[in-house]
């Protein structure tokens, strides 16, 4: 089964495009030193009546959004190895002298492994 990290971020709406060209040069790094699948999806439909949505989880302001996203590895092991190369990069360093498109402190982030896992063929 493969390895799942998660994260679930409050981002200004004002700031969308910004994160989207963050997560754009993000995506590409992992996926080139061996993530498998990367996905960064914006809230489009936060109106659940049956279970909280995440925006009042996460107890978003009116101006946010909610980005969920995740990466794929083979396992564990591998994610720690990908992970470990990503931090190396000397890309991510343009990351250091900007300000980030959302506030760090309120992001959700975790390490899951895969219970169920199924595509169309």
């Amino acid at each position: 089964m493969k390895y799942v990290d998660g994260y679930v971020i409050p981002v200004p709406k004002k700031n969308i495009k910004a994160y989207q060209k963050m997560a754009s040069m993000a995506g590409k790094i992992w996926i080139e030193h061996g993530a498998l699948d990367y996905k960064e999806c914006v809230a489009e439909d936060m109106s659940a009546k049956h279970c909280p949505p995440f925006t009042k989880l996460l107890k978003t302001k009116p101006s946010e959004t909610v980005v969920f996203s995740y990466i794929v590895f083979k396992s564990r092991a591998h994610r720690n190895k990908v992970n470990m190369k990503v931090m190396k990069d000397p890309r991510l360093a343009v990351w250091a002298t900007k300000k980030m498109p959302f506030d760090l402190k309120k992001m959700s982030y975790g390490g899951f492994t895969t219970l169920v896992d199924m595509e169309k063929k």
